[in-house]
Order: structure tokens, then sequence, then C-alpha cells
């Protein structure tokens, strides 16, 4: 991959703590906001979602998702210029008794320990959402479809 392409890709998945989460709802597109932190090695991103939430129901029932990363807006820059990437993929709950949780769980603290009390909770799951392929666009007539590979290497 192109050095430049993966610094940007780092740098924006890097530089954000919230996505766009699309999900499959009763047959019709859902999009809601949720926190990630990302998983070593660039294998894929970790969220932290309440059972009573559309998006997780969504989830379970079709875990087809798309997750929306995007730059903070910024004086002098159009909205169509800002970069941003989205990223197809597969989410999967992340049951506790599986080794990656407790790993899991502490790059999501690590990022967000404001939300140590929501592991508390007995209707809060870890997901981890596996990247497919991702759609980067930097700005005007700058955009790139990128594999699941080149994705995780980028984020290495």
């Amino acid at each position: 991959m192109d050095p430049e392409l993966s610094n940007r890709l780092r740098a924006l998945i890097g530089s954000q703590e919230v996505a766009a989460l699309g999900t499959l709802h009763d047959g019709e597109p859902f999009v809601s906001m949720v926190p990630y932190a990302l998983l070593p090695e660039g294998a894929g991103f970790v969220i932290h979602v309440s059972a009573l939430a559309a998006h997780t129901k969504d989830m379970v029932a079709s875990p087809a998702v798309s997750l929306m990363v995007m730059a903070a807006p910024s004086p002098g820059v159009p909205p169509q210029a800002l970069a941003r990437v989205t990223i197809q993929g597969e989410a999967e709950r992340i049951p506790g008794e599986v080794p990656i949780h407790e790993m899991a769980k502490r790059l999501y603290l690590e990022r967000f320990p404001q939300s140590a009390q929501t592991f508390e909770l007995g209707d809060f799951a870890l997901f981890a959402i596996r990247p497919r392929q991702a759609r980067y666009v930097g700005g005007f007539a700058q955009a790139k479809t990128v594999t699941a590979e080149r994705l995780a290497e980028a984020l290495r």
C-alpha cells in the first residue's frame, strides 16, 4: 500500500473516538454512533454496546455492518473535502469466556476509562467489527478502496 495512504488511514482512524455504525434494522438502513477502540495488529474495531440498543439487536440479526470514521470539521475546509473512511465488515459478539474478551475490554477501557461502569451492567457486551474492505476518501477526487489486509497493514 502507498505509505502516504497508510499514514492517512492510521492518522484518521487513530485520531477519532466515534464512528457512525450502519446496520440493517427491519430490512432498512439504520445509522447510530458508537465509540470504538482498535484491536491489535489492525484486526478490527471493538465496540461496547447495550442489548437494549437497536443497533445491537440489528448486529445479532444480521452481522453485516459499516463503520464510518470522519475527520472533524475544520474552518475553511468544505464538508465534502473532509477525510473519511467507510469500513464494511462483520460484527461478532465477544463472549466473556473467550481469551480475547479481557484484551478487548482492556483496550476499550484504556481509550474510554469513563465507561468502566457500563461493564458492570448485565446488558452491555463487547463486539468486534472485522473489516472486509474499506473505502477511503481523502477529499475531492481522492478515493481508494482498500482490502481488509491492506487496512490491517495500515493500522499496525
